[in-house]
């Protein structure tokens, strides 16, 4: 076994590769970007060695540097953990060039599987169906619309390289094809330095499902079973459990079969995942997709129902061991699901949030699982991949493993960033996610149809605790403040009374009025009906801006936390449930683009395309430029016809939340109607 492990990875990954070395120990050591010096993964690994700048390109996907980092500290091994360098064939080969073990299958494993087109016809020979379409290397945008136009739309556009829903386009009909070729083509070549493109059928109403395999040196591979990962939401992983509620015994058989066919075909070694897409209406009619040579984000599932440590079986597989157990030996116990937390923001549009997280704290209790890269006081940026961290529940039927994830979701508090976390607690409830009936396209349309509103005891308790919390400190509540220096109207001897109006944005936007004596107020929330009599029972300041009140509202007491960070107030409540939620209490409106032609981003980012030149004619839906964050492109687009009166970003700009980054002058015919137009 080796004696020291080089984890050329970030974030959660990294943390929970750590775990594993320590408990098996083995030193770990960590690599770090700038951006990255005070990150947990550097915190917990036992050395830590700098990369190079935040660009990734500089730093984790640069080859050289990693190889250095890992001669530099005599690490025996290196673990690519998932994502940057993870199913890169050359880096594989870097390794074995310096001496160093590759925690992972071969490089040719890895080139077969890491090229689509050479994988699907692998698998096909193998006897596997894959999904009707189209996978030869080099074919330009005209023969990639005539394989289109051939099998019919909708199709996907998909990378040949890499995976994970980057590059990859749904297209709907041929009038999309040309711009989804070019933004599939440049975020294939951002993601994977390859910029190759193969168009398949797009099956409706799919499900996900893919296999676990492991497979050591000696020819033995075994499954560990299967997950569904079906809710996606841009092709992305959202949810992920194990087992499908959906597959049957005979159905997992032939699922299995087929994985372990498509590993023999590749001569694979390992932990790898073979992915299906599965007809909704036909369990035993599956295709495969891809097969993912490496450690997948959603492992944990499978890990909590089989018991097994599958960076460990990594960790042994290239140690040369021979896997202690048999087939017949697993077993699949109980039922565990993952939902991953990323920093975005569900009230516009599931775009990349990022900033100064002030408070963290993170679910405890049976059954629950967290892998984190979170702590306090740190920054979370926009350079990576918005993935901040995973909850996962085990329970003994998927019922309990869905109470218990409710319940650690409700528990999780991220002051500071805004996460998707109150969005997966709707999804969970939902009763086609509660009764199993997914699909890669439910939440799509569960988005459609959301019209989910804040429950009016909810809101009257956060509405309460932001009042008075804002009270507070108008009031000379906040720590070092002098009485003398508030203009409230207070006297010597006199209760002054409060008449204040302040507004907030809980579920899109209200007004809190409120009214009374210091220490006693009235909250009444407009176009709500609802009122409440609120006293503050206690008030405690437990780090700066972050602090706990308790409040008796219509004669219920609860705890909340409120959290100032500039403009933003953010707040948790609990109640007799210890039920935890998070959101602002004020925020700016979802402005995308204005009505006077300012064209703002709507997420901080980096400009990676400008599309016009100023004095350019643009009819509306026009991409004006690109912003792209935590691997997300946002095309921002023209309002109404008219002139590009300015552009005010390069590529390479970094721009903040809702910069103005062009202004369009409308047509005069165009300036009357203009003011209907918000949004892109």
């Amino acid at each position: 076994m080796f004696d020291t492990v080089l984890v050329a990875n970030r974030g959660e990954i990294a943390v929970r590769i750590i775990s594993t070395l320590r408990a098996m120990g083995i030193r770990s050591v960590a690599v770090y970007s700038d951006e990255d010096a005070h990150a947990r993964h550097v915190r917990d690994a036992d050395l830590a060695v700098r990369l190079g700048p935040s660009a990734a390109r500089e730093s984790y996907l640069n080859i050289e540097r990693v190889l250095a980092a890992a001669r530099s500290c005599a690490a025996q091994a290196v673990h690519p953990g998932y994502g940057f360098l993870s199913e890169n064939a050359d880096f594989v080969r870097a390794c074995e060039s310096a001496g160093v073990v590759f925690i992972g299958p071969s490089a040719e494993s890895v080139e077969m599987m890491g090229d689509k087109i050479a994988a699907k016809a692998a698998v096909a020979q193998a006897g596997v169906l894959v999904v009707p379409g189209r996978a030869h290397a080099g074919m330009d945008d005209d023969e990639l619309a005539r394989v289109a136009e051939d099998i019919g739309y909708p199709v996907l556009v998909k990378p040949s390289a890499g995976g994970g829903g980057k590059g990859m386009r749904l297209v709907r009909s041929r009038d999309d094809l040309a711009e989804a070729l070019l933004s599939a083509r440049r975020e294939s070549a951002a993601s994977f330095g390859d910029d190759t493109l193969f168009i398949e059928r797009y099956i409706e109403s799919p499900r996900h499902i893919e296999v676990q395999i492991l497979v050591d040196n000696f020819g033995h591979a075994v499954h560990l079973g299967e997950r569904e990962c079906s809710l996606q939401r841009r092709h992305q992983k959202v949810i992920e459990e194990a087992p499908s509620p959906f597959v049957g015994e005979e159905s997992r058989r032939k699922l299995t079969d087929a994985a372990l066919r498509v590993a023999a075909a590749a001569q694979y070694r390992g932990v790898g995942t073979v992915e299906f897409i599965v007809s909704s209406q036909y369990p035993d009619e599956f295709y495969f997709m891809e097969m993912n040579t490496r450690l997948q984000v959603e492992h944990p599932v499978t890990e909590m129902v089989t018991g097994l440590d599958l960076v460990e079986m990594q960790l042994r597989v290239a140690a040369g061991e021979e896997l202690p157990f048999c087939q017949d030996d697993v077993r699949l116990v109980g039922h565990a699901i993952e939902a991953r937390i990323y920093a975005e923001d569900p009230s516009r549009d599931f775009l990349p949030t990022g900033g100064e997280l002030l408070v963290v704290r993170e679910p405890v209790g049976e059954g629950v699982r967290v892998d984190s890269a979170l702590r306090a006081h740190t920054h979370v940026g926009t350079t990576y991949d918005p993935m901040v961290a995973k909850v996962i529940s085990h329970g003994v039927d998927r019922n309990q493993a869905l109470s218990r994830l409710d319940r650690a979701l409700s528990d999780l508090v991220t002051f500071g960033v805004v996460t998707n976390t109150s969005f997966l607690r709707r999804l969970l409830a939902h009763g086609d996610v509660r009764a199993g009936a997914l699909d890669t396209t439910l939440i799509a349309r569960l988005l459609e149809e959301d019209h989910v509103e804040v429950e009016s005891d909810e809101l009257v308790e956060c509405a309460s605790a932001f009042a008075v919390a804002t009270l507070q400190e108008l009031q000379g509540g906040a720590v070092g403040r002098s009485r003398f220096d508030v203009l409230d109207g207070w006297r010597v001897g006199e209760r002054a009374t409060t008449h204040s109006s302040l507004q907030s944005s809980f579920a899109g936007g209200l007004t809190v009025q409120v009214s009374g004596e210091r220490g006693e107020y009235r909250i009444t929330v407009d176009d709500r009906s609802s009122e409440a009599h609120v006293r503050c029972l206690d008030s405690r300041l437990l780090e700066p801006h972050v602090r706990e009140l308790t409040l008796n509202v219509d004669e219920r007491t609860f705890v909340v936390l409120v959290a100032h960070e500039g403009p933003m107030t953010w707040i948790a409540h609990r109640g007799t449930t210890s039920w935890w939620r998070v959101l602002p209490a004020r925020r700016r409106e979802d402005v995308g683009i204005n009505h006077d032609g300012d064209v703002r981003s709507p997420m901080p980012g980096v400009v990676i395309h400008v599309g016009v030149r100023a004095n350019d004619r643009v009819s509306p839906g026009d991409a004006l430029v690109v912003v792209e964050a935590m691997k997300m492109e946002y095309a921002l687009r023209s309002p109404f016809t008219g002139q590009v009166e300015e552009l005010l970003v390069h590529v390479g700009d970094q721009v903040v939340l809702d910069q103005v980054v062009a202004r369009v002058r409308a047509d005069v015919d165009e300036a009357a109607s203009s003011s209907d137009q918000v949004h892109s």
